[in-house]
């Protein structure tokens, strides 16, 4: 199958109340009962970048990756760069739903690896589904006009893209919020794991708790009573990617947020972060992404 140009996505816009989008950064688009996207265009699809869908009420059944979910109202949907989507509700005549698609290059533009935001990272449950309180679709919908509104009314301003990323980082960062708190409630239904899959669960969780102060794979191995290497076996067996490679991920992740939103300098930043020193914490970040914390801030 080939993957979804965005230029398929634009053709949406006639079914939509609300449509915007910039050049082929990010497409917004707002599904609701009175405008909806005909059946037969809901084939099966793959996007080159990140899709998610805020469904605010309805109900409709969707295929990721050839696993069917039904999807109520107050569910974000989210999808990542390989996998393929395809609705197979036959009515879609009382779903109203928020979409974005943000490309590939977009989301490389404003330093977001999408890995980042797979569900699958927080879950016990292997869905792309996170079912939302009523206060978190309203805070996910005021970022969402927020991007709209910025759009329409910015379309000359010079300063249009940099509000979008920033915005859109912001959604990122709150939807990972989400998925955070119910690690932190663990209020999600458990189903039987493999004793390997608990042991990628419980590493995950522990690398969200621990990994502004501990980045050595010899502290989670520990944790978790096994050794090091055995660790390392199964986080690439399971998922693909290292157990280094999974922290690395997460301590990058927060050194970016922090360089770029709280205002602390290099220095405070790397002590949050338990480097040694400022040089330390120089070197690891230009390792992982290619460019210094200072060259990081002035992007």
């Amino acid at each position: 199958m080939e993957p979804l140009d965005i230029s398929r996505i634009k053709q949406v816009k006639k079914f939509v109340a609300d449509y915007s989008r910039f050049g082929e950064d990010y497409v917004f688009a707002h599904i609701t009962p009175d405008n909806n996207i005909p059946t037969g265009a809901a084939n099966a699809s793959r996007f080159n970048g990140l899709t998610l869908i805020l469904c605010l009420s309805g109900e409709m059944s969707i295929d990721v990756n050839f696993s069917t979910h039904s999807v109520t109202g107050n569910t974000l949907i989210i999808s990542g760069v390989s996998d393929i989507i395809k609705i197979n509700s036959s009515n879609l005549s009382n779903i109203d739903a928020y979409t974005l698609f943000l490309s590939s290059d977009f989301l490389h533009d404003i330093n977001i690896d999408i890995n980042t935001l797979n569900p699958q990272r927080f879950s016990r449950n292997r869905t792309p589904l996170i079912k939302l309180s009523e206060e978190e679709v309203e805070l996910l919908k005021k970022y969402w006009e927020l991007l709209h509104l910025n759009t329409i009314k910015n379309s000359e301003s010079l300063y249009i893209k940099n509000i979008s990323r920033n915005i859109i980082a912001s959604i990122i960062y709150q939807i990972m919020q989400f998925a955070s708190t119910r690690i932190e409630m663990n209020d999600e239904p458990k189903e039987p794991l493999s004793r390997r899959a608990n042991y990628v669960y419980d590493f995950m969780r522990l690398v969200h708790k621990y990994h502004c102060r501990e980045r050595s794979l010899s502290f989670y191995a520990e944790k978790l009573f096994i050794t090091p290497k055995y660790l390392s076996i199964i986080l690439k067996d399971v998922t693909g990617r290292t157990a280094a490679d999974w922290i690395d991920d997460y301590v990058i992740l927060e050194a970016k947020n922090l360089l770029r939103f709280s205002g602390k300098n290099i220095q405070q930043i790397a002590y949050e972060l338990n480097f040694s020193n400022q040089s330390a914490f120089g070197k690891y970040f230009k390792h992982l992404t290619g460019m210094s914390p200072t060259e990081f801030q002035r992007t």
